[in-house]
């Protein structure tokens, strides 16, 4: 705990150095930032995937099943969402180059997006609406958020054009809670013979000895396989199956392919530890989405976890 807030501590005082520096161009001949951003906005642009057209994925999602099937309206949403990602950010990047060559009224939105790209930081309206909900997601650097964006591209693809995955990037969507539902409604169609009722199901999960999503060849026959999603606070053992202490100023670890689905309730495990998962590293009932059920060593009951704040 006293690491992590030094290191929101140090972070917090570079980003307050970073906001302070001058906001002038080069001079004495120089590269002014405002050439630095068309070059970088150029670039982006460059890179940028190709829009989703609405006409064009309903036929492969239709191809897929169609949208009587849950997941499948699950992927219907998530890509009008990530649609919108796209055209705000391919708009402001050929905006903002019309300002800088003085073709356009450089407005408050364009300078602060300026800014931010000179700094490699996201533009609040990258990540934000006008209300301060979210837009599309929080990371802490451009390079990170852009290399996100092409990622949760290449997942919505390759599930579009190839079926759906072995193994899902979770923190690869917008709603990632959304994915979960999903998967709970397919399985509790999938017994209907025996009266299962979506309310009286909860959420099932087993840590797999995959390490990496492409040593998953096959989907499970129900539920899904979930993968990147880290530890804080401790660590888990291959070998022994159970989670163990972090090591020393190690504050995150990956967690293996999670296999995750839906199951009537029973009475609860007491080595189990049902360990929050959040959106963000930043815990709050507005970015927790779910619980994985970990399993505890004998003499470390989950009692012990929690105030590791595992």
């Amino acid at each position: 705990a006293d690491l992590t807030y030094c290191v929101k501590e140090a972070n917090a005082l570079f980003k307050t150095l970073g906001d302070t520096q001058p906001k002038g161009g080069g001079g004495d001949g120089g590269v002014s930032r405002e050439d630095v951003v068309y070059e970088k906005a150029s670039e982006l642009l460059s890179r940028i995937p190709d829009d989703y057209e609405e006409d064009d994925y309903k036929v492969k999602i239709k191809k897929l099943g169609g949208m009587t099937i849950p997941m499948n309206i699950f992927l219907f949403q998530e890509i009008q969402r990530f649609q919108n990602v796209i055209a705000k950010v391919r708009f402001t990047l050929k905006q903002l180059q019309l300002a800088i060559k003085g073709e356009v009224v450089m407005s408050s939105e364009l300078q602060e997006t300026l800014q931010s790209i000179f700094d490699a930081s996201v533009p609040w309206h990258w990540e934000n609406t006008l209300t301060g909900d979210e837009f599309s997601w929080r990371l802490p650097s451009l390079g990170l958020w852009f290399t996100s964006l092409l990622n949760r591209d290449e997942q919505y693809r390759n599930w579009l054009n190839s079926g759906r995955p072995n193994s899902f990037w979770f923190s690869g969507f917008f709603n990632p809670a959304g994915l979960l539902t999903a998967m709970k409604q397919e399985v509790t169609r999938k017994h209907k013979s025996e009266k299962w009722a979506l309310d009286d199901v909860v959420l099932k999960s087993e840590v797999t000895n995959f390490e990496s999503p492409h040593q998953v060849k096959n989907q499970p026959d129900e539920g899904i396989y979930i993968h990147g999603l880290s530890l804080e606070g401790a660590a888990w053992s291959r070998a022994e199956a159970n989670l163990v202490e972090s090591v020393p100023k190690i504050l995150n670890t990956d967690l293996p392919v999670l296999y995750i689905t839906a199951a009537r309730k029973t009475k609860p495990d007491p080595r189990i530890y049902d360990c929050p998962i959040y959106k963000y590293s930043s815990r709050g009932d507005k970015y927790l989405l779910a619980f994985a059920s970990l399993t505890c060593p004998p003499d470390k009951p989950p009692s012990h976890w929690i105030i590791r704040g595992t």
